[in-house]
């Protein structure tokens, strides 16, 4: 018999899950070999004080996932962050349903805010597209700087630099109120060009790996070529 899986905004009644939340987290990364910004058991308990977390666990109270709304730039911009599912939970498509009530919890909470994502992977890219996010270049994600201070953490971080913050091997995508398609249409294009997006994650980590170990003798980094990675992207769209 399958567990009832309980999905709901956090409170502080779940702060002692926030240590196990934290060691999953790094603990995922070092397994994936990319890196997330890195966050204490105390910001995830204050963020689930805040009623800014979603939360998943069993009816007898075994942890299950966790994601979190972070706001940017004068709350013009809300990402939702961290999210994570128990090793024992994955595709089940509880990761899905987390998503799904974190985005509605973030329009709840900034009905103006564009909302934002960066991710290394397939699957979360489409949960995205069935949410109504598209994929764009990082100029249109929030200049704030303390966000971007939050991937000094990340494994990948002199990818980032070497690049100007403009590229790294994370695809960002949005959803912005405005301006945006249904999520039928973005769901539809997504599974339409599936290979084509695969393809091209696989080909700019490729690029950017290799750009970043090319140095010259001074040990200052040459710039990498990028060119295909232009080309693809405008093809995404």
């Amino acid at each position: 018999m399958e567990q009832e899986i309980i999905i709901r905004v956090a409170n502080s009644g779940d702060v002692h899950y926030a240590s196990t939340i934290t060691d999953e987290m790094e603990a995922s990364a070092k397994a994936r070999g990319t890196g997330i910004a890195k966050r204490s058991p105390d910001y995830v308990a204050m963020k689930m004080t805040e009623g800014k977390a979603v939360i998943a666990h069993t009816a007898d109270g075994t942890w299950v996932g966790f994601c979190y709304i972070e706001a940017w730039g004068h709350e013009k911009f809300v990402a939702n962050s961290g999210l994570i599912v128990s090793p024992a939970f994955r595709k089940s498509g509880v990761a899905k349903s987390i998503k799904k009530r974190i985005f509605d919890l973030s329009r709840e909470k900034y009905p103006e805010a564009k909302i934002f994502g960066l991710t290394t992977g397939l699957a979360v890219m489409k949960i995205n597209s069935e949410l109504g996010y598209e994929p764009v270049t990082y100029s249109e994600l929030t200049d704030d700087e303390e966000f971007w201070k939050g991937c000094k953490a990340c494994v990948n971080y002199d990818i980032l630099m070497s690049k100007d913050r403009k590229n790294c091997l994370c695809t960002g995508m949005l959803y912005d109120p405005k301006d945006h398609y249904e999520p039928e249409e973005t769901a539809a294009d997504f599974k339409k060009h599936s290979k084509l997006y695969e393809r091209f994650m696989k080909i700019k980590q490729s690029r950017l790996l290799k750009a970043l170990r090319k140095k010259d003798p001074t040990g200052n980094r040459k710039p990498g070529k990028i060119s295909l990675f232009n080309f693809l992207l405008g093809l995404l769209h």
